[in-house]
């Protein structure tokens, strides 16, 4: 499809930077220390440019529907972000926010899942998927305020705005549990609880996301069997675990039956995959790699 073709055409062959670290977290951050404000304040601004701002629809209507994001924001994302003239919607400000006013920009999160044996899970998208087919991931997808009852900025009495933007806040590390469990189809009970490690955006498009790291207690070889009835299997083709160390991965991929045959091992470890990831994800990997230094100089 025509959004899949272009998206692919903007996931590689830039001289720009990949992406930006908008915060970093390398001691990692617990939901009770993490606060979200919801706030129309921070709704995106329409742009003056009258022919810019009816190119939205133009483009938008070109989506492949992503999980339970809502189509409002989903047209006017791809409308934005993904529109050939993506570049003119962004204002000229040093200041992050501003300079993005004009853009879409929901977002996203991603997880490092750490398994028993000290290997990360990767994923590698279907060529089916709108956004970035057939490239190396982390297991994620985007928060969805609507599963705490939020689908508006106006409160109903009963909520204040100060609880409102607790429950987005609680919904930042809910919603990255779940993205894990139903990707690579593990049990929640085996997930430990999610650190927030801080926010990277890739340049190209100026997409937002937010990474966590979170510790599995099951083995590499039990993740990889358990991929195989995932409840978003569609979304990917194959799962790798692997090192961050040892130049070595361990493939399953859902073409070869039974699910439990491996292919031979990858030579690739974990910073030669990130490198062909979207940036985004690359900055994810840039977070992850500061709080792994970051724990070895506190050792």
């Amino acid at each position: 499809m025509e959004t899949s073709e272009r998206l692919s055409e903007i996931g590689g062959g830039h001289d720009r930077p990949a992406f930006k670290l908008l915060l970093s977290c390398p001691s990692g951050l617990s939901p009770s220390e993490v606060s979200v404000v919801f706030d129309q304040t921070y709704d995106r601004i329409p742009h003056p440019d009258i022919s810019l701002e009816n190119s939205i629809t133009e483009y938008g209507g070109h989506t492949l529907g992503e999980g339970l994001i809502p189509l409002r924001i989903l047209v006017t994302f791809v409308g934005t972000n993904l529109n050939p003239l993506w570049e003119r919607f962004l204002f000229l400000s040093e200041d992050d926010w501003r300079r993005c006013q004009h853009t879409s920009n929901p977002l996203g999160n991603g997880a490092i899942v750490v398994t028993s044996d000290e290997e990360v899970v990767v994923l590698q998208r279907s060529t089916n998927v709108g956004e970035f087919p057939g490239h190396f991931v982390f297991p994620g997808g985007h928060p969805e305020p609507q599963e705490v009852g939020i689908i508006s900025h106006h409160t109903d009495g009963e909520l204040t705005h100060q609880m409102v933007n607790r429950k987005v806040s609680q919904e930042m590390f809910d919603s990255i549990i779940r993205e894990v469990v139903e990707e690579i189809g593990v049990p929640t009970a085996s997930l430990g609880k999610p650190v927030f490690i801080g926010i990277s955006q890739r340049v190209l498009n100026v997409r937002p996301t937010a990474f966590f790291f979170i510790k599995c207690d099951l083995p590499s070889k039990d993740i990889q069997q358990l991929y195989c009835s995932a409840q978003d299997g569609y979304e990917s083709t194959q799962l790798y675990t692997m090192s961050m160390d040892l130049s070595h991965a361990k493939l399953m991929t859902l073409n070869t039956p039974p699910c439990h045959d491996y292919s031979p091992p990858c030579k690739s470890n974990l910073a030669d995959i990130a490198s062909k990831m979207p940036g985004c994800h690359q900055g994810g990997f840039a977070l992850y790699k500061l709080m792994v230094d970051a724990a070895k100089e506190n050792k």
